[in-house]
């Protein structure tokens, strides 16, 4: 296991131009690029451990795989061939979730796996839906816990209306319904993160998007993906919180993706009172350009309580930013943070407590009381957005962080990074 220390920064000005690529569309670059029966060129895929066990899985389905510098070429088989092994998909319920849909419909018998984190983690919200419109799909706890066993086979065309806006289960449902008996319908309280739908429109998938998504079952191939993954807003949302909290600070976010649904915790902070620029450069697959965030003055509380399916991976370094801003903020219906990699609810209020900020726990969320963070040492539950984002807390104060290995999985270089604005030391 090992620990981090973060010492206390000074102001900073920042170019991030090497943040880590894009990890929801990375997952999907790999998956979707079996739906076509031609080559698919991926630029800038993110080389981190998730997003290389979803490779590897996509390697163990018949795909031949190659690299060539920073581009990953990836031929779909003929037919995809039924696994000898246990597909791993290590940390990342991304990963399990949509292959749950994909493979649901896939002719053959997988066992889909990950670490003892994800193994722990709910699948149901999957899983059951699934199961409604023809899938076999069993597991611990009736298939609400991973390993689950997956034999797939012909689904049924469906009209869902999910109780929650949840992109995982919209792709799972999407990619089930692309290999569905007929036209599907699929609808969810607010729009949640929308990648799948844009990239399968863009293989030239027929899926319309309004109030209801319609998907029509392939008629055939896929069109290949030809695609530069852009950077992560969710991963670069740490430096922009930075900047936000430290007096004097600015940084400069380039060529990361600008799509509606991936950059409201940006918003949330220009909200609080920090500056914050957009530059659109791009717009194909997905929006692409550049997101400056310059200190502003101490920032004022905010009530976050709408969106919050496209907040869900960055309220906990927007907690930081709250426990340092003028006045109480709080957090409401946002009781999906309990089944992420950790119930972080419970694991930002802890670590908050333990730092001096005076907050308290609700069930959907939680109420945070602006002052002064103070040094402490953290417990990141294994999660690693819990555990950057009291690295971050670090730069007001020095901090130490306990099980940081899990940053490893989505953001290899954050570290390296964060060296450039002050002293980091990790051991074991």
């Amino acid at each position: 296991m090992t620990t981090l220390a973060v010492k206390k920064a000074e102001a900073f000005d920042l170019l991030c131009d090497s943040i880590a690529s894009d990890k929801s569309i990375s997952h999907r670059c790999a998956m979707f690029s079996l739906l076509s029966d031609k080559p698919s060129r991926i630029r800038n895929y993110l080389r981190a451990e998730d997003t290389l066990n979803t490779l590897a899985i996509v390697k163990q389905l018949g795909a031949k795989v190659e690299e060539e510098g920073d581009t990953i070429t990836i031929t779909p088989p003929k037919e995809a061939s039924e696994p000898e092994d246990v597909l791993d998909c290590g940390n990342s319920g991304t990963a399990m979730r949509l292959f749950c849909g994909f493979l649901s419909s896939l002719p053959g018998h997988y066992v889909l796996t990950g670490d003892r984190y994800l193994r722990r983690r709910p699948m149901k919200r999957v899983t059951g839906p699934l199961t409604q419109i023809g899938a076999k799909i069993d597991g611990r706890e009736e298939g609400n816990l991973a390993p689950l066993c997956i034999r797939g086979d012909r689904l049924r065309s469906f009209n869902y209306e999910s109780p929650i806006a949840s992109a995982q289960v919209k792709s799972a449902m999407i990619l089930a319904a692309l290999r569905a008996d007929d036209v599907s319908t699929y609808r969810e309280p607010e729009l949640s993160r929308d990648h799948t739908e844009r990239m399968l429109r863009g293989m030239g998938a027929n899926i319309e998007s309004w109030d209801t998504i319609t998907i029509e079952p392939m008629r055939g191939p896929l069109e290949p993906l030809d695609i530069t993954v852009p950077a992560d807003p969710s991963s670069a949302f740490f430096f922009a919180v930075a900047a936000a909290i430290v007096p004097g600070s600015r940084v400069v976010i380039t060529d990361v993706t600008l799509n509606p649904t991936r950059i409201e915790a940006y918003k949330v902070l220009k909200r609080m009172g920090a500056r914050v620029e957009f530059t659109e450069k791009e717009n194909r697959y997905e929006p692409i350009g550049d997101i400056t965030i310059t200190y502003n003055g101490r920032l004022k509380s905010v009530e976050v309580s709408e969106h919050i399916s496209w907040l869900i991976d960055e309220l906990p370094a927007i907690s930081i930013a709250m426990a340092v801003a003028e006045g109480e903020s709080v957090v409401r219906n946002a009781e999906e943070l309990r089944v992420k990699e950790s119930d972080r609810i419970t694991c930002v209020v802890e670590g908050l407590k333990r730092c001096g900020v005076v907050c308290s726990e609700r069930e959907d969320g939680y109420l945070i009381e602006g002052g002064e963070i103070h040094g402490a040492t953290i417990d990141s539950c294994g999660d690693h957005r819990i555990a950057m984002s009291f690295a971050i807390a670090g730069l007001l104060a020095d901090m130490t962080i306990e099980d940081v290995d899990c940053i490893e999985t989505s953001f290899p270089n954050f570290l390296d990074i964060l060296s450039q604005i002050t002293e980091v030391k990790t051991w074991k």
